[in-house]
């Protein structure tokens, strides 16, 4: 096991409950996704597995030995990418990486071939000399994703990592994290982008007020909910009217005109859907229908309302 929260609590100075007898497991060789809303203690949780955060109880365990502040050979072995980029900035690109390097990495022939594998794994040789001012923002990520894994730890933290770039950035940075995995690394992975966590994760933990309320894989976190194919038609606004009281029903709307209906979990409608339209005389146009997704499972779970 890589690691192991058991029954953690956490309650701040201000009274917020941060944890809440939070327990959890990675397995070696996961791409471990963390979700929750804002203050549902993915942070904390973090911070804490990190130990730079004090915790009231609990136990923490990485590779099956306990966690402690002083433990600085399993901290060797972490790896960590924070969301907010954290870089020297009167550094070049190729000195950050090599002072992070040198953190764990004192012999520096070997430091100076893992900081040159790390700059070829997240592609910056041509920005070595560049200092991070003079870097785009997907650069600045994979120069931050270069500085957490250069050490080759065997476990990294990815807090939001594709924050703010763009597609193609983003893009290669997912790419990256598959590939951290296939050369044997344990990825823990936070993120508001539940379409990248459905890509990459092999198993989900959704959180909130400090406790797991769903984990497991993204099909059986589908199964959780009673959302079954969400069917989208281009057509008359009035058909409407022919869905609204049906029993395989959940909820139908009609928008930039287009129909849009969420059925039941169970067989597909969309031959009943159109059947109806037909036997109306309704026009019909586009027609697509999708099964529910992991975003449909985190707003079902925990909510729509807005958090802080």
């Amino acid at each position: 096991m890589v690691v192991q929260v058991k029954k953690l609590e956490k309650t701040y100075k201000n009274g917020l409950k941060a944890l809440n007898g939070l327990s959890l497991e990675v397995h070696e060789g996961e791409i471990f996704g963390l979700l929750g809303p804002n203050g549902s203690g993915k942070t904390t949780t973090i911070h804490c597995i990190l130990q730079l955060l004090n915790y009231d109880s609990g136990e923490i365990l990485l590779f099956d030995e306990e966690m402690k502040p002083s433990r600085l050979d399993l901290k060797a072995k972490i790896g960590f990418v924070p969301q907010n980029v954290a870089v020297f900035n009167e550094l070049t690109v190729y000195d950050n990486i090599d002072f992070f390097c040198s953190l764990y990495i004192k012999d520096k022939k070997i430091r100076k071939q893992y900081v040159e594998e790390a700059i070829h794994f997240v592609s910056l040789e041509d920005y070595k000399k560049f200092y991070p001012k003079k870097l785009s923002g997907g650069l600045l990520r994979r120069l931050n994703i270069a500085c957490g894994i250069v050490h080759k730890p065997s476990l990294i933290i990815f807090d939001e990592p594709t924050v703010a770039v763009d597609p193609q950035s983003r893009n290669k940075i997912l790419e990256g994290i598959i590939k951290l995995k296939e050369n044997g690394s344990t990825i823990i992975y936070t993120s508001h982008y539940m379409e990248e966590v459905e890509q990459i994760c092999s198993y989900i933990v959704i959180l909130d007020k400090g406790e797991v309320i769903a984990h497991g894989t993204k099909e059986k976190l589908k199964e959780m909910i009673d959302l079954g194919q969400t069917v989208t038609i281009e057509t008359s606004q009035d058909a409407i009217s022919l869905f609204e009281n049906e029993p395989y029903v959940m909820a139908v709307s009609y928008q930039d005109n287009e129909l849009q209906i969420q059925t039941i979990k169970g067989d597909s409608y969309l031959p009943k859907i159109l059947e109806s339209l037909q036997k109306n005389q309704f026009p019909i146009g586009k027609v697509y229908s999708e099964l529910p997704t992991l975003n449909d499972v985190f707003l079902k779970l925990t909510g729509k309302e807005l958090r802080d």
